[in-house]
């Protein structure tokens, strides 16, 4: 899978929501997915969805020759009433990284909906490891890679990560992130865990912190805490304390 080192830039995250887009009217009426008590909402009605896992497509995008793999997986999807698929919007330091380092960036059709991941719990593409050297590298007290979820450094680190990514204005279509309804969540971190705290008050600490973040963006889309094993819960971004529930990823 050479491809998967290919570069990531945010003009592969417009080519992502144009192609989401391509036949948007095929399978579903434009609109943010909401949330009432324990349903998702789309338009008035509730929405279900069969989604699918491809972080691996803005790398394959970066390159030409490889492009059409992605519109073919989204073809594909669509043919198979599959309507939401989950990506990344992340690579982190590193050999042609998007954020080439705390707050520095490389800039350069079918009706699904997009969870977009914002960094990794493990190496791959930087991720957490990633973000604790930097900190590292800026003399603040960190020691280990758990220190991700404590660290004020660290967090700043993150915050302006995010910030930078649902505020971005898609050159295509002229709409900010946050604003998209092509859309459909945001997943706060890949698999986030912490080894040290098996009593799991520092990362609940985290996500509430980081929930409270997007909120104050005033995104317009739910958000994903995404940890392994255990259910998932969305909130939507303008009304606290509303919840949605599905089934692990996995």
């Amino acid at each position: 899978m050479a491809y998967f080192s290919k570069i990531i830039s945010f003009s592969l995250v417009f080519l992502l929501v144009a192609l989401a887009c391509e036949a948007r009217v095929l399978l579903q009426s434009p609109g943010f997915v909401q949330t009432r008590n324990t349903q998702f909402i789309l338009n008035g009605s509730s929405f279900f969805f069969n989604g699918f896992n491809s972080y691996w497509m803005m790398n394959v995008a970066a390159d030409p020759s490889q492009r059409s793999k992605v519109s073919d997986v989204f073809s594909q999807a669509a043919a198979a009433r599959l309507s939401v698929c989950r990506t990344w919007v992340f690579n982190d330091g590193g050999s042609q990284a998007l954020q080439i380092s705390p707050g520095v960036y490389d800039e350069r059709k079918n009706g699904i909906r997009l969870i977009l991941s914002l960094t990794n719990n493990y190496k791959d593409f930087g991720g957490r490891p990633q973000y604790v050297s930097w900190a590292r590298n800026a003399c603040a007290p960190v020691n280990t890679d758990d220190d991700f979820y404590t660290n004020e450094v660290v967090k700043g680190y993150y915050k302006n990560h995010v910030k930078k990514v649902l505020t971005r204005i898609n050159t295509i279509t002229r709409v900010a992130y946050k604003d998209d309804p092509t859309i459909m969540a945001w997943e706060l971190k890949n698999e986030p865990r912490r080894q040290v705290d098996y009593s799991g008050k520092t990362l609940n600490g985290w996500i509430q912190e980081m929930a409270s973040f997007v909120k104050s963006i005033d995104v317009q889309q739910p958000f994903v805490d995404s940890r392994h094993g255990r259910i998932l819960w969305r909130f939507h971004a303008r009304k606290e304390g509303n919840k949605s529930w599905i089934p692990s990823w996995d």
